[in-house]
C-alpha cells in the first residue's frame, strides 16, 4: 500500500464507523418507516424478449443475508446464446445490521477469482449511471459480473457512497432500506468481452424500469 493511500484508508473506515454510529442512535430516536412494495416473489418472468426461470437460493446464503426479500432467476433470450444470471437482495431495513455487501468478498470463497474491475454505464432514466463490472475465472472458465447498489432513487457504484446515502437517508426520510442488483453472464471460449457485455447491458436495459415497483424510490 502506497504511504499517500492510508489517511484515505483511515477516512473511510473513520467514515464506516460514524455510519453505523449515526443510524444506530438515530434509529432509536426515530420510527423506521418501512416503504410499500411488491414481493420479489412476483418479478416478471418475461422481460421482453428474456424468459428467465427461478433458482432456488441456498439456505447457508440466506442465513448469511439476514433479513430481506431474495431472488435468484436465469434468464435467456435466444436459444443457444449464453444466458444471464440474475441476483436481487433487497433489505427493508439496515438498522438492525443487516447491510448491503459488495459480491467481490463473496468470489474467493465460491471458487471464483477476480481478473479485472472498472466500471461501466447502463441506461437508466433516458440517462445512463455508472457501475461496477468485474471478470472473474475459475481455470477456464470466464464470466462478466455487473453489480449495483439501488435505493430511494439512485443507482451507485461505490459501496463506500452507499453508506454516506444510507445515513443522510435515514436522517433525512426515517429510511435504510436499499438493494443489491448483480447480473453475470458468462464469456465462453471465443466469443470475446465485448459480446458479453452487449448482452448484459441489453438485459439490465430490460432490467432497471422494472425495479422500481420491487425497490421503492
Amino acid at each position: 500500500m502506497k504511504p499517500r493511500s492510508i489517511p484515505a484508508v483511515r477516512f473511510l473506515l473513520l467514515l464506516l464507523l460514524f455510519a453505523a454510529v449515526a443510524i444506530t442512535i438515530y434509529g432509536r430516536e426515530k420510527l423506521e418507516k418501512i416503504p410499500a412494495r411488491q414481493e420479489l416473489a412476483s418479478f416478471p418472468l418475461m422481460m421482453g424478449a428474456w424468459q428467465g426461470r427461478s433458482l432456488p437460493i441456498d439456505p447457508n446464503i440466506r442465513e448469511v443475508l439476514g433479513a430481506g426479500d431474495f431472488m435468484e432467476r436465469v434468464y435467456r433470450r435466444n436459444f443457444g446464446e449464453p444466458a444471464v444470471d440474475l441476483f436481487i437482495a433487497y433489505f427493508p431495513s439496515q438498522r438492525t445490521g443487516n447491510t448491503m455487501h459488495s459480491p467481490k468478498n463473496c468470489l474467493p470463497g465460491s471458487g471464483w477469482d477476480p481478473v479485472s474491475s472498472d466500471r461501466v454505464e447502463i441506461p437508466y432514466r433516458g440517462g445512463r449511471a455508472s457501475v461496477n463490472r468485474y471478470i472473474i475465472a475459475r481455470g477456464a472458465e470466464r464470466q462478466l459480473v455487473l453489480y449495483w447498489y439501488q435505493a430511494h432513487d439512485r443507482i451507485i457504484a461505490s459501496e463506500y457512497t452507499a453508506k454516506i446515502c444510507l445515513v443522510v437517508d435515514a436522517i433525512r426520510m426515517s429510511r435504510t432500506d436499499g438493494a443489491l442488483v448483480r447480473i453475470v453472464t458468462p464469456i465462453p471460449p471465443g466469443e470475446g468481452l465485448t459480446k458479453a457485455q452487449l448482452r448484459a447491458e441489453s438485459f439490465a436495459q430490460q432490467l432497471v424500469p422494472s425495479l422500481e415497483t420491487y425497490i421503492p424510490n
